[in-house]
């Protein structure tokens, strides 16, 4: 649990796994860098990540074709480094962790992001940071849950799941470098259709990630319309950027 002994990490790395082709969105580029408010998805993502307080530097898996990502004005800062990442989010942000336990410490604390994740808060971050070296930001579930079963060719419902139990996963994701980096090799290796985010390959490994609550602005861009959501926020904080607005 989150200790208010428990000092803020700095000089961690974060991860931001980008070689996908976000199939989903239906566009003819990959998701990464369809255009939002004038910018690319994934620069806006890395502008927010490069002010977090204390990151040493970023690491982001690009696609092994990938001509695009070298001409975002935020790939020239001289922190952010990139690797060729994989088939899966899982492969990609595996590659990251190979090329950072090379240079860095195993107990390096490592925050891996969704490159579709722009909205994050600075506040979560901030808690994020001070909880326990293994966490991750979610959002508790607010609506009924329902788990579902297959009948001939529609979907109904098998159960109703206690709402008070269920957390939404969403990123920065964290843990130290050398352990992050094994739970995830061992997971390829033994069960990879189970490796759906690093905190699954963590619990795979025995190991409970804290669950921090995270704003409900930290959505993933995942469909047309959360670009029409994304853009009207990031044009809200905009306008509201000296009235101390939390969103």
């Amino acid at each position: 649990m989150t200790s208010a002994n428990n000092p803020v990490e700095n000089n961690y790395w974060v991860i931001v796994p980008a070689a996908g082709s976000g199939k989903r969105m239906g566009a003819d580029k990959p998701k990464q860098y369809l255009p939002l408010n004038g910018k690319s998805l994934i620069a806006h993502t890395l502008e927010n990540v490069r002010q977090w307080p204390g990151v040493k530097g970023v690491v982001v898996a690009i696609a092994v074709d990938d001509t695009e990502f070298k001409t975002l004005h935020c790939a020239q800062d001289p922190r952010i480094h990139t690797v060729t990442g994989g088939a899966e989010r899982a492969d990609s942000v595996l590659a990251a962790l190979n090329y950072l336990s090379e240079r860095q410490p195993a107990q390096t604390p490592v925050l891996v992001h969704d490159a579709a994740r722009p909205l994050v808060n600075t506040d979560d971050i901030q808690k994020l940071l001070a909880a326990s070296p293994i966490a991750l930001l979610a959002q508790p579930a607010s609506d009924t849950v329902k788990q579902s079963r297959e009948c001939e060719d529609k979907s109904i419902v098998q159960q109703t799941l206690p709402r008070a139990q269920i957390w939404l996963a969403q990123t920065p994701q964290k843990a130290p470098l050398g352990l992050l980096r094994e739970v995830l090799q061992k997971g390829l290796q033994e069960n990879p259709a189970a490796i759906t985010d690093e905190a699954s390959a963590l619990e795979l490994a025995g190991h409970s990630p804290e669950l921090v609550a995270a704003c409900r602005s930290n959505f993933k861009v995942t469909h047309p319309a959360d670009l029409i959501l994304a853009e009207a926020l990031i044009n809200y904080r905009a306008s509201e950027s000296n009235s101390g607005s939390k969103l």
